[in-house]
């Protein structure tokens, strides 16, 4: 296995066959595989200084018909952190004020994070603003709801199309009867915003 890289702990790190001569291994590369019935040291793999606590079970990954699995967060001073190549001028200029959107009926206002109907602002959450903003930043067009879940919600959104019938559905009930049938269904599709 001529392309394999063993991250190995300093104590082993000498004895593995398998380390790259053209890498050797740093402070920031001591990982290697754990056995499963090994209990392994997390303070064997720590900076100096560095400590660590463990990872809140609802942030780690899990898969069906596999053991739940177990990670750690690692606190490292900032002292010990590498060098950021960080200079004010490298430091953006404040972006402009996003611009209101929207058309005769709704009005979008990015910056204030608020919606208008009517000139009477209506109470969003935030999924329903993002979904309204996106539907009225691009009217007459037909999305799928797998397009709305993943522009809206995320590439990391864990649902079905239900999630998006549902936020729909308040949405049409804050938009009015007056307005409701401005976000119309396209039946086996998904929805589109035509005021």
């Amino acid at each position: 296995m001529a392309n394999t890289r063993s991250f190995a702990s300093a104590t082993s790190a000498a004895t593995s066959p398998l380390t790259y001569p053209a890498f050797p291994p740093s402070p920031r590369h001591r990982l290697r595989a754990v056995e499963r019935d090994e209990v392994a040291r997390v303070v064997d793999f720590l900076p100096p200084g560095a400590t660590w606590l463990p990872a809140p079970a609802h942030t780690l990954p899990a898969l069906p018909g596999q053991p739940p699995m177990v990670g750690y967060l690692v606190l490292v001073p900032a002292d010990q952190q590498p060098p950021v190549a960080f200079s004010p001028q490298s430091v953006p200029a404040p972006a402009a004020p996003a611009a209101v959107t929207g058309d005769a009926l709704v009005r979008i206002d990015p910056a204030q994070r608020t919606a208008e109907v009517d000139g009477e602002v209506l109470d969003l959450t935030y999924l329903e603003f993002e979904l309204l903003a996106h539907l009225v930043a691009h009217p007459h067009r037909v999305h799928s709801r797998d397009q709305l879940v993943t522009t809206v919600w995320g590439y990391g959104h864990v649902g079905d199309g239900r999630t998006v019938d549902v936020h729909v559905a308040r949405l049409r009930r804050k938009l009015g009867a007056a307005h409701r049938g401005a976000i119309q269904t396209v039946r086996r599709v998904g929805y589109k915003y035509a005021p």
